[in-house]
């Protein structure tokens, strides 16, 4: 059976709650990472998902950041609820759980702004440590996805022409050096594997009209390890979900795995 797998940063999982709960019924992916929940652990919408049709594991956080990893008839099971290499950060960026036998990740890779400084240095610093990590998980030889919004926009066909960003810290080039670096162990980009060449987004601000101008960017990734890649065979973006009345400004990214 092909096996769905999503990522969507939800920008607010109990105020985007119809959003995500129309895109589940409309796009039925068998899994699905959410990122940026802005919730505490307790107030994640336990009912409504299952009601849906997914089990789920979740690491909330109040305000800010908040992942999970829900499941469509299977129930994840928890692998790690944190990223390895630093015990005193408590941010909540990283799930990992095992599905169908896969293992699978929902990554909220740290924005970085204003950069220089150290919000931008907490992002590289948390880069390596997922690469460290990402590293351990291929030699592992299981199948593996890293899934997630990775707040990073890897070459300049991934961003509408504009200078507007160059400062940004999703496109300096250390954020893009560290990107490639992850990739060249061997990591799949899966839209971009299927669609070379493309100019597509994933990410469009609310500000400055930039939806309705398709100013996009594209920062949310699926990438599949070795072991899985070549079971690759449809990857895209639900553009249409960031046109919904008080929607994320992410969209869904999916990738198909036979």
């Amino acid at each position: 059976m092909p096996l769905k797998i999503a990522t969507f940063n939800i920008n607010n999982v109990q105020r985007r709650l119809p959003v995500l709960l129309a895109w589940l019924k409309k796009a039925k992916p068998d899994v699905v990472c959410l990122q940026e929940l802005k919730a505490a652990h307790e107030a994640f919408p336990a009912a409504a998902i299952a009601r849906a049709g997914y089990s789920f594991v979740h690491r909330g956080e109040r305000t800010w950041n908040g992942v999970a990893i829900l499941a469509r008839g299977a129930k994840p099971i928890l692998t790690r609820a944190d990223l390895p290499g630093d015990p005193a950060d408590r941010q909540s960026r990283y799930i990992e759980a095992a599905v169908d036998g896969v293992l699978v990740a929902s990554i909220y890779l740290p924005n970085g702004n204003p950069q220089p400084g150290p919000k931008f240095d907490y992002k590289l610093a948390w880069f390596e440590r997922l690469i460290r990590h990402a590293a351990a998980l291929k030699r592992s030889r299981q199948p593996v996805v890293l899934a997630g919004d990775y707040n990073v926009v890897p070459t300049d066909i991934d961003i509408y022409p504009s200078k507007s960003w160059d400062k940004d810290a999703l496109l300096q080039p250390e954020s893009r050096a560290a990107f490639k670096r992850l990739l060249k162990q061997g990591w799949t980009d899966s839209v971009r594997a299927l669609h070379p060449g493309e100019r597509i987004y994933t990410f469009w601000d609310y500000k400055r009209d930039r939806w309705r101008r398709n100013a996009g960017l594209r920062i949310d990734h699926i990438l599949l390890s070795p072991s899985i890649a070549d079971r690759l065979k449809e990857a895209g973006v639900d553009k249409d979900v960031r046109g919904v009345q008080e929607a994320s400004d992410h969209a869904p990214v999916w990738a198909v795995l036979d």
